[in-house]
């Protein structure tokens, strides 16, 4: 591989491409459009539309995309090219500022929980400068917020950039009134990646991956990951392989891909990057699953992203890693040698444990889907419940502030490796709780809680607005206090003690846990289904108002859109079964007892009815029991379905799928999966958990 800094950004329109192409006076309009929104003036963006023209020509790209996120969780772009017809009858490389800044995609046809009909197609996509512009493949690609032609917000990237603004005003303004002014206050993200690789062979011959990205079937193999083997193993030189092409590629894109390891689970990767602001991690993570599955049809793998691809072992999650920062670096989520007396700290981690305690439900739906709700409650992934882990010395160091107390007994921080040959080292200040939806882990917060596939903009955002909730109430009762060090300190304790219940150090997956969850009142929205419902809570519809994220329309068309999107999967994977029962497995497992039948008529023409063939009885009559059950239940799923059919409401609709759907399908696998263990390998028409996680 070239050397990193040879290759990082090639292909990135970034600052240091902007500085050399781009005369001095675009540039410095165009960084004070970034940094203070200013208008762009129009000849301003045709010169820059003109330098980013010629970059991308000189780079091999021949076309040019709006690159947006609409509600579909991935990301979409249409491809026109730069050439121009001319008078000759030749073409010449054009490129406009009209063009840069605004497309117009349909806006009818992709999600919008009815802010769109169709006969209402026309949308915008529109150009966002604090996300550098890049080159995938042939094409100029440019980030986009997108739309309705009303206003309405229909991508990811619009309440993303919306709750960034209004964290930093609530932000400046307590910074402000503390006597720490700053010029600007960013949200920095790192998305921690999970992701499943298996061969491409395999993968085809499996219609469940195929169509619905996760096993619908499969019984465990005889070894799965309770050996704990494959945790930061070795990594195969073919999967090596393949994750020197993937960073290559992601280095070039300017995405900081910085660690990468083997999963618990077998077949199971991570990538994370270095922190970036909340905007430029999100496309970048969205570059990253794209690339990721890229790269993998190069070396005939295909990379699974789902939550949950097999049951029974570990499934994908993105441990979002989230803080608040000023533009010069200063983390403000950093508690420093003495916590107890860092003011600035304890107001922001007070914001943010005050934050999560009211809005529990949002950050739930933040990760709400159907495929996560496979994952949330086992196998490292954190339950349903929200809380927050913050370790037992800031755990201590609040308590004792909520009791009065100026100071806390000082802790040994280096610990003793025992053997004269090994330094001692330096303890952080908190263990590590993978149980936990929401930890503290020094200077940052990790949400576990996402899964595989989510967008990371839809954690950050809701994360950023209730925070900046917080942040505005701070403000509010700390300005014109006469002494603000001694009202800020009041606030503290008064705040932590009114949103202590939040606070879990302990194990989030015991039966304790529900039990004392429960006295204190915090929620356990278990599925996606119970969890939506809060989306429109009047609370939750005030917030999104105050701090100019979403109207109440909004709000009320994301709620529909992820009703819409949980019944179709849950739809696709039910039609999907039964397709895969009666077209599959079904004639598979009666080939198999007819070759036994045969067999037994075979020994006893042989050798007559000295033979008892008992075990081939035994088998026919065990396999038949099981077809037989297996059938009446694919019946059963069908009439479900049609009545899954007539059920107009999406909130209706989602319910029956959740409670009357799922149910069946999982009693469908049980017998699947039981006559698969049954039923010679030859026979069954799909490779097996074991030939995908070990192949």
């Amino acid at each position: 591989m070239n050397k990193i800094s040879e290759i990082f950004g090639k292909k990135v329109f970034n600052d240091i491409v902007m500085k050399e192409k781009l005369p001095r006076d675009a540039y410095t309009a165009l960084k004070r459009h970034i940094d203070d929104g200013t208008e762009l003036e129009g000849s301003v963006a045709n010169v820059i539309a003109s330098a980013m023209k010629d970059w991308a020509l000189e780079n091999g790209a021949t076309h040019f995309t709006h690159w947006f996120q609409p509600m579909t969780g991935i990301t979409a772009e249409k491809h026109d090219s730069f050439m121009t017809p001319d008078e000759s009858g030749s073409v010449i490389m054009n490129f406009s500022g009209k063009e840069l800044i605004k497309g117009e995609p349909d806006a009818s046809s992709f999600p919008s929980g009815g802010i769109r009909a169709t006969f209402e197609a026309r949308g915008y996509t529109a150009w966002d400068p604090s996300s550098y512009v890049f080159i995938k493949g042939n094409t100029l690609c440019i980030p986009t917020a997108f739309c309705s032609y009303g206003g309405e917000s229909l991508d990811k990237k619009t309440p993303l950039l919306l709750s960034m603004e209004a964290i930093n005003r609530q932000a400046l303004r307590l910074l402000d009134i503390l006597g720490a002014p700053a010029s600007k206050v960013v949200t920095t993200v790192g998305p921690e990646q999970e992701y499943f690789l298996i061969p491409k062979d395999l993968y085809k011959k499996r219609k469940d991956l195929l169509f619905c990205g996760r096993t619908l079937i499969g019984s465990r193999p005889p070894k799965s990951q309770e050996l704990d083997d494959h945790y930061f193993g070795a990594i195969k030189p073919a999967i090596s392989d393949y994750m020197e092409d993937l960073n290559r590629e992601l280095w070039q894109l300017g995405v900081l891909a910085n660690t990468e390891h083997n999963e618990v689970a077998p077949s199971q990767h991570e990538l994370a990057p270095i922190f970036s602001t909340a905007n430029i991690a999100a496309d970048h993570n969205q570059l990253t699953m794209e690339m990721m599955k890229k790269v993998a049809e190069k070396h005939d793998l295909v990379c699974l992203l789902h939550e949950k691809p097999f049951a029974g072992i570990n499934g994908s999650g993105k441990h979002i890693n989230w803080s608040i920062a000023t533009d010069q670096g200063e983390n403000l989520l950093k508690p420093g040698k003495a916590p107890i007396s860092n003011t600035r700290f304890l107001l922001f981690l007070c914001a943010v444990i005050k934050a999560v305690d009211e809005y529990q439900d949002l950050l739930r739906i933040s990760v709400a889907s159907a495929s996560n709700d496979h994952r949330l409650g086992g196998n490292e992934a954190p339950p349903a419940i929200i809380s927050i882990f913050l370790g037992d010395d800031l755990l201590e160091v609040m308590e004792a502030i909520e009791a009065g107390k100026a100071s806390v007994p000082k802790r040994d921080r280096k610990m003793d490796t025992k053997a004269s040959v090994l330094p001692y080292i330096k303890k952080d200040t908190t263990d590590r709780n993978r149980t936990s939806p929401f930890a503290f882990t020094g200077s940052r917060f990790e949400f576990r809680m996402a899964g595989s596939m989510t967008s990371v903009s839809c954690p950050a955002y809701m994360l950023n607005t209730i925070v900046a909730n917080s942040l505005m109430e701070f403000a509010d009762t700390l300005e014109g206090a006469k002494d603000v060090e001694k009202a800020a300190l009041e606030l503290v304790k008064t705040c932590y003690a009114r949103h202590k219940r939040i606070v879990f150090n302990g194990n989030n997956y015991s039966e304790e846990w529900l039990d004392e969850a429960k006295k204190r009142k915090l929620l356990n929205l278990r599925t996606t289904v119970d969890a939506l419902p809060y989306f429109t809570a009047e609370k939750n519809i005030r917030l999104f108002d105050i701090h100019k994220i979403f109207t109440r329309t909004e709000v009320e068309a994301r709620q529909s859109i992820l009703y819409e999107e949980y019944c179709k999967i849950i739809n696709i994977e039910a039609l999907t079964l039964l397709d895969v029962i009666n077209k599959d497995i079904i004639p598979a497992v009666s080939a198999y007892e007819k070759d036994l039948a045969e067999t037994i008529s075979m020994k006893k023409a042989a050798m007559g009815e000295r033979i008892p063939c008992t075990t081939e009885m035994k088998l026919i009559t065990a396999l038949s029991r099981l077809c037989d059950d297996l059938y009446d239940k694919t019946q059963e799923l069908e009439t479900v379905l049609t009545k899954a059919d007539d059920i107009q409401a999406t909130e209706s609709s989602a319910r029956f799928f959740c409670d009357q759907v799922i149910p069946l399908m999982t009693e469908i696998r049980m017998l699947t999966d039981e006559l698969e263990v049954n039923t010679s390998e030859e026979y069954w028409p799909m490779p097996s958990y074991g030939s995908l996680l070990f192949a």
